[in-house]
């Protein structure tokens, strides 16, 4: 690491000689999983991969749905969606869910081991006779498909998102549900004319989730971090990709 360098950005910079918790969000493991180098340079060095545009129509799909539940929620009724395939719960009722919705907030839990608070906001929480919360995500897109089945390579990350924060509630002390649910709004492209409205074909997916293997990942980062050597690259990150043909030309 060269002398010389000076962060881009001073808060959220992990130091390895504080002994304060440091925060690291549910996305901020995704990083680490898609590229280490990435996630050392933003973490450790200050400089995050260039962000992307705002996703605001997924926003609002999100938003909307988020009041539809939360009206069931009052009466503690089902959704028409649930009632189609067959999933015996309601929304659930709980006093925190706003903070774990919230962005920068979510469900959160202090990892002892490695000194590291676990962050994760949540879309929505179910629960099934048994008590138990059942973690549901918001996906929206437009294809020219039906969209059933989490089956492509890309999607591994919505997976790993709902492990976590399965593994959130788990260790604040609730009972979980293995199975989640994708709630998958898919824009039509069909139809005769816009007319100022957009019509979605919503399909729900289940997710029997797996989270054994967050506590290795976050053991793992914690080494990443405390190291004074930036790791290597993923092969197939374009971000590094495009570093180094840059740094070949200039």
């Amino acid at each position: 690491m060269s002398q010389f360098y000076t962060p881009k950005r001073t808060r959220n910079i992990y130091d390895p000689s504080s002994k304060e918790p440091f925060k690291l969000s549910r996305s901020k493991i995704e990083l680490f999983i898609a590229c280490p180098k990435c996630f050392y340079i933003d973490r450790r060095l200050g400089t995050g991969r260039p962000p992307g545009f705002p996703f605001n129509l997924n926003s609002a799909v999100d938003t909307l749905l988020k009041k539809e539940f939360d009206i069931l929620r009052k009466n503690r009724k089902a959704h028409p969606l649930m009632t189609k395939y067959g999933v015996n719960a309601v929304p659930a009722k709980n006093d925190k869910l706003d903070v774990w919705r919230e962005n920068f907030k979510g469900v959160q839990f202090l990892h002892e081991p490695t000194n590291l608070i676990i962050t994760g906001a949540i879309d929505d929480l179910w629960e099934n006779p048994n008590g138990e919360y059942i973690v549901v995500d918001y996906k929206s897109t437009s294809k020219n498909e039906e969209i059933v089945a989490l089956n492509h390579t890309w999607q591994d990350s919505y997976k790993r998102q709902m492990e976590i924060y399965q593994w959130l509630l788990r260790k604040n002390g609730y009972k979980v549900s293995d199975t989640g649910y994708f709630v998958y709004c898919n824009g039509r492209k069909d139809l005769a004319k816009f007319d100022g409205k957009l019509e979605f074909d919503i399909t729900l997916i289940a997710h029997e989730g797996n989270d054994n293997w967050i506590e290795p990942a976050i053991k793992e980062i914690h080494t990443c971090l405390n190291s004074n050597d930036i790791p290597e690259k993923s092969m197939d990150c374009d971000y590094c990709a495009y570093r180094d043909a840059v740094e070949g030309v200039l």
